[in-house]
């Protein structure tokens, strides 16, 4: 949880976290969704707002900080990750919200992103994954899927697309989780759960946009499509999908397969989730992208892994407190001098 004390918060509400600025959206994006409910899960989370910083890069999310009443900073292109670890690392009494977008996250910052990752800040990473450039007017991303013709791309990309969460996987991040625009209470759950963790929290959010690249996520958020295609996570419960839950995943060795409960499969057969075990977090988060796997699968939605792990943080203070206990305080005009001098007649 957060080391931020939070015992003389006055009773805040959402409208105290919403700013006088107007929110220059296009009219039907995901982003206002998303922009809502981070807002009503803030006074839940009892931090007062002075010690709550978002930080943005560049993109249509980029603008985030503006519309949060908090501190924020608007920063560079895929540099948030990088300007939050040097905030984090001077202080790290504070609540520091990373709001990124798959171009902005995956592409230029990409790099930051994945050492972020690994050295695992006590930060919240927000990366909205809309699969397209919606700032700059349409081109593919890193997330777009092979063969989508943009205005980059007009005979279709050739690229092989970033999953993020294995991504995230492989850089060791020490919480993964997935949610989406319009399913406003689970985004709010994935939201608190990802504040929760001391660590980094990396929470993919697919996010519509309507103008460049509308429906990408469509079969996952209609009412008509979404039990079937929807495979929501639940802690020690088994992975079950369809309008009657009738439907689950069970491993057939290491490969996940679909068991009908409608044809003599049962819901003891199914794969029971654990958010703590790292393996079966590798298979769910490929589950939809592997080429082995046989037949379509539904979209996990989620926690995929959480892990404690030290935060990098922490650490440093403590090796500072260390250092000075067997060396003293240092002398910063002494070190700048250094050993070697020399002197000119």
């Amino acid at each position: 949880m957060s080391t931020i004390e939070a015992t003389s918060v006055p009773s805040l509400t959402a409208k105290d976290f919403t700013t006088d600025q107007e929110v220059r959206w296009c009219p039907g994006c995901g982003d206002y969704s998303i922009l809502a409910q981070v807002q009503k899960i803030m006074p839940g989370l009892g931090i007062p707002r002075e010690n709550i910083v978002v930080v943005s890069g560049i993109g249509c999310s980029s603008r985030f900080p503006y519309y949060m009443n908090t501190y924020g900073m608007h920063s560079i292109h895929g540099r948030a990750t990088a300007i939050a670890s040097g905030l984090k690392a001077t202080r790290p009494e504070l609540s520091i919200w990373i709001v990124t977008g798959d171009g902005d996250g995956l592409s230029i910052g990409g790099n930051h992103t994945i050492h972020l990752l690994r050295r695992n800040f006590d930060v919240n990473v927000l990366l909205f994954n809309n699969q397209i450039y919606g700032l700059t007017k349409g081109q593919y991303s890193p997330t777009s899927e092979e063969n989508k013709v943009t205005k980059s791309t007009p005979f279709g990309s050739i690229d092989h697309p970033f999953n993020p969460l294995a991504l995230a996987m492989g850089a060791d991040a020490s919480f993964i989780a997935r949610s989406m625009d319009r399913d406003p209470k689970h985004l709010q759950d994935m939201l608190v759960r990802s504040h929760a963790h001391k660590g980094a929290s990396f929470l993919e959010i697919y996010q519509n946009c309507n103008i460049f690249n509308d429906g990408a996520f469509e079969i996952f958020t209609e009412k008509s499509s979404k039990p079937e295609q929807a495979l929501f996570l639940e802690q020690g419960k088994p992975l079950l999908f369809g309008a009657a839950k009738d439907k689950g995943i069970k491993l057939d060795g290491l490969r996940p397969v679909i068991a009908d409960l409608n044809a003599g499969a049962s819901a003891d057969d199914c794969w029971i989730h654990d958010e703590r075990d790292f393996y079966k977090a590798q298979i769910l988060v490929r589950m939809f992208d592997d080429p082995t796997v046989q037949g379509h699968m539904p979209r996990p939605f989620g926690i995929f892994y959480e892990t404690e792990r030290a935060c990098y943080e922490d650490v440093m203070a403590m090796q500072i407190e260390e250092t000075i206990a067997t060396k003293g305080k240092g002398n910063l005009d002494k070190l700048l001098r250094g050993n070697e001098i020399w002197t000119i007649n």
